[in-house]
């Protein structure tokens, strides 16, 4: 096509414009106090430029065969973001089985980035870096910054002083990420729960940051408060702040600065201002404190027991000279008034308080994305899942994240157990003989030394933490505790420090850990949680659970092939490979099928034997939360318990509440149901009933209905009782009469109310057999007890068909968040139970909606009962469908409105 001479001059005027543009582009950062991220990188390997660091690291060059990625993220997440890979492919069947080969993910990568600054003088510009994985070498116009020795570690974040290298105009900034070995690295790695991504997260995966300064610079406010117990009538009148940061002269000379700060309460209150002057001695560094008094404090409670008001302090510090000009400013940071402690009982046990409350931890363990890529409303859907179940603390072993993550869990309410993780070079113990980690050199405390530092910077001012682990599997040397502890009191660290999850050794420094890591990580029945060994309900379990979190039908649909499907239900002991790597102890489902074929009869189809998982799992999670809500004020008490695992870090078949596409499954209201704030639960030992209350307000008259039938609907013993309950209290009630006179199976349903029995508090059903499941206690293994004799529940895959209706009902009320909020009503129109009905909600293409809140699934009704279920999910669905089924239902399908 040809142009006008009009059409030409105009696009020679655009281009002169754009290139004008390009040269004029706003400074990254223009002014002291200014802090900018690195808003984007060209990613290239080293395999694809020449070898020349100097040369790549000037301004100028052609970049326009280098990849364009996002300001941060591994190497594979930059190839995935730019279409040379993509997670459908990916993820489906063993395809990332032939990624992993390439030679390009064994050499270097480097993330490279041009932008402009304008200096002046008397300014100072830092290079600050959050971690890069595994090490790097950095370059700023055309010289050396830093080398892998010292910017090593997926946590080493350091300032580099780069005054130097700046220069007027554009500046280039370039960094050499070396490929990353979980053995010999300072890595966050993936163990035995899913393939390892190709580059082992290699690159920048947290931001890179430049800062300008006048002569003096100041670090991110440090908060504590002196408050301990809300009851106490003077704190709450007044609590003091204490803000600490430390400022560094960075030139030759006297400096004089007054720094200038507010205190921001929620909710629009009167600000608290401060001003208060320092004097810094010539390149010394001085730790400032600031103490102020906030009157009538708001408190800041974990999701569960009240509201999370966040105060915010911010600072502008100025030169105390004629000049008066700006040196620094502090980034607004947000904290909230509360106190945390933990303490090991007289059983070794360690337990933790919240605001002088006893805190029982119910959670579950973190799983990043498998190429560590974060997307926050992703997070807010974990925490909301976590909520939504009844857990109030995420563990993050050896997953740290970005702050945004604490951040979120501060506006939350979720509480957070994080420390280090296990296994791989952070365990590299003499006395380890489990992990495969190399052995720490001189070097390596260094290096874990500076990530200590720069974790706990970060932790430091959020509300949501709960307490650091330095240790997992195993604790650390002397040595390497100092430098923890000496870090962690460098950054005023005020909440609890664990030496490790497990009871296997504590250095003296920080003494027993009182936490058990004795499994089990495999399948057990549920009455394994009612005992008194190793994993069972009491005490403080770190990671522990019956290994289960099989997905349903649509979503393993998604990432199995039809083969592979087949197999599943098919061939029981068979490995798979979105189970775990073929080395590890769970690449099969063994132990956890035959629990599901001998429990509940051998599979006749790939939808049995999902239907069967979903129960069996459901059982599972109940049971472990159930018994450890039980005894959280037992004899021996049960102070805390992790699931693990939370989540997936790629589609998979175990080890999870809700599957890697956010759906909910058979784990996740098993979970719910048995974390309920106030429930009734039983006990498979005892036979007998629990009322369990976690609140710290909640009390009095209850009133309790248990009742037992048998397959075809028929009573065999109804009760009602009428106990007490109490804050963070659970007591055992009644044994359930007629257990003994099952035949088969039966059902039990316990369903707990307020004194008047207005208001239902807690509905929960179980399935039970006429004989029980039989533990061999003596042959256990770190993660897993074996069965000599199991439960049999065969009877129900004989039982009678139910007729359920089913009727969606529109709403006026907004979910949270604005969500769409519908009632589905389900009535049993037949004289058996409906047993373990599903509602799943899907789209026109019969794909299922997610995220999605219910407020109960995976139901089982009386016959003749009626049912009302709440259901929310994200957008205005005018389209959409409500599939039912069930163990003894048929499958049907309503159209929603």
């Amino acid at each position: 096509m040809r142009l006008s001479l009009k059409q030409g001059l105009a696009a020679f005027v655009a281009t002169l414009c754009s290139l004008n543009a390009v040269a004029v582009a706003d400074p990254l950062v223009s002014k002291a106090g200014d802090t900018a991220i690195i808003p984007g990188w060209h990613l290239q390997s080293v395999m694809r430029v020449p070898d020349d660091m100097a040369m790549l690291s000037k301004p100028g060059l052609n970049t326009t065969h280098w990849y364009r990625v996002t300001s941060r993220g591994t190497v594979m997440a930059g190839l995935v973001e730019n279409g040379m890979y993509n997670d459908t492919h990916l993820f489906f069947s063993n395809n990332m089985e032939n990624v992993g080969v390439r030679e390009i993910f064994r050499q270097p990568w480097l993330y490279r980035e041009e932008f402009t600054v304008n200096p002046s003088e008397n300014q100072y510009f830092d290079l600050i870096t959050h971690g890069i994985t595994s090490k790097a070498d950095i370059y700023m116009n055309g010289a050396p910054v830093a080398s892998k020795e010292e910017q090593q570690g997926s946590y080493g974040g350091h300032n580099y002083n780069i005054t130097a290298h700046i220069r007027e105009g554009n500046n280039c900034l370039l960094i050499r990420a070396y490929p990353t070995n979980y053995d010999r690295d300072f890595a966050q790695s993936f163990e035995d729960w899913n393939p390892r991504p190709a580059d082992n997260g290699t690159g920048v995966w947290r931001n890179v940051e430049i800062s300008q300064t006048g002569a003096v610079s100041m670090s991110p406010f440090r908060v504590n408060t002196d408050f301990k117990d809300p009851m106490n009538t003077s704190e709450k009148e007044q609590v003091n702040i204490t803000l600490t940061t430390d400022l560094i002269n960075r030139e030759s000379r006297i400096v004089r600065v007054t720094l200038e700060g507010t205190i921001e309460p929620p909710n629009s209150g009167e600000p608290i201002q401060f001003v208060r002057n320092f004097r810094l001695m010539p390149g010394k560094k001085l730790k400032a404190s600031i103490r102020v008094g906030v009157r009538n404090p708001h408190i800041w409670w974990p999701a569960s027991w009240g509201s999370q008001p966040l105060y915010s302090a911010h600072a502008t510090m100025f030169i105390d000279d004629d000049s008066q000009n700006i040196s620094d400013r502090s980034r607004s940071v947000k904290f909230g008034i509360r106190s945390t402690d933990s303490s090991v009982n007289s059983h070794n046990d360690t337990a933790f308080t919240v605001n002088g409350h006893p805190f029982e931890v119910l959670g579950a363990g973190y799983g990043p994305d498998i190429f560590l890529r974060y997307d926050e409303n992703r997070i807010r859907t974990f925490f909301q899942y976590m909520l939504d179940m009844g857990l109030n603390t995420v563990r993050l072993e050896g997953k740290q994240e970005h702050p945004e993550l604490y951040e979120l869990a501060d506006r939350m309410g979720m509480m957070i157990l994080a420390g280090w993780e296990c296994c791989t070079k952070w365990e590299g113990w003499e006395y380890n003989d489990d992990g495969t980690g190399f052995k720490w050199e001189d070097t390596d405390y260094k290096i874990a030394g500076a990530a200590m530092l720069h974790e706990a910077e970060m932790m430091q001012p959020h509300p949501s933490m709960l307490g650091f682990l330095v240790g997992s599997d195993f604790w650390p040397n002397d040595r390497a505790t100092k430098v923890y502890n000496d870090a962690l009191s460098q950054m005023d660290w005020r909440n609890p420090v664990i030496a490790s999850a497990s009871k296997r050794g504590y250095p003296d420094d920080l003494g027993p850990s009182g936490m058990k890591m004795d499994g089990p990580y495999d399948w057990v029945p549920p009455n394994y949680w009612y005992a008194d060994k190793l994993g069972a309900g009491f005490g403080f379990g770190s990671e522990l659970g019956a290994g289960v979190g099989t997905p349903e039908m649509g979503t393993l649909k998604r990432f199995m092939t039809n083969d592979e499907l087949n197999t599943l239900w098919t061939e029981p002991d068979e490995g798979l490979y979105h189970m775990s790597s073929k080395i590890s102890s769970f690449y099969t489902r063994k132990i956890y099928n035959r629990g599901i074929y001998s429990r509940y009869g051998r599979p006749k189809s790939l939808e049995d034997y999902v239907l069967k998982c979903q129960m069996a799992d459901y059982e599972a999670t109940r049971a472990q939360f159930e018994a450890y809500s039980a005894h959280q004020n037992a004899s021996r008490p049960a102070t805390g318990a992790i699931y693990w695992m939370l989540n997936s870090a790629w589609p998979n078949l175990h080890w999870q509440l809700f599957d890697y596409y956010l759906n909910p499954m058979g784990s996740y209201y098993g979970t719910k149901v048995g974390s309920r704030m106030e429930h009734v639960a039983y006990d498979y030992e005892t036979e007998s009933v629990w009322l369990i209350n976690h609140s710290i307000k909640d009390e009095g008259d209850r009133q309790v209905f248990v009742d037992l039938i048998d397959a075809d609907g028929k009573k065999i013993s109804s009760t009602k009782l009428k106990p007490l309950t109490l804050p963070t209290t659970s007591k055992q009630l009644h044994p359930v009469s007629g257990i003994g006179k099952i035949k088969g199976v039966a059902f039990l349903r316990l369903v707990l109310k307020d004194a008047k029995g207005k208001h239902e508090l807690s509905r929960n059903v179980y399935w039970l057999s006429h004989k029980p499941d039989v533990l061999d206690w003596s042959n256990s293994t770190w993660y897993h007890t074996p069965v000599t004799e199991y439960a049999d529940l065969t009877k129900l895959e004989s039982l009678a068909p139910a007729t359920v209706k089913m009727n969606v009902k529109s709403s006026k009320v907004k979910g949270q968040n604005g969500w769409t909020h519908r009632v589905i009503e389900l009535e049993n129109k037949s004289k058996v139970p409906a047993v373990f009905m599903h509602l799943n909600a899907v789209d026109t293409n019969g794909k299922e909606i997610a995220p999605i809140i219910w407020s109960d699934n995976y139901i089982t009704l009386w016959p003749h009962e009626t049912i009302s279920l709440a259901l929310q999910f994200q957008g205005d669905f005018h389209l959409w469908k409500l599939e039912l089924s069930g163990r003894n239902v048929e499958k049907q399908t309503l159209r929603g409105k």
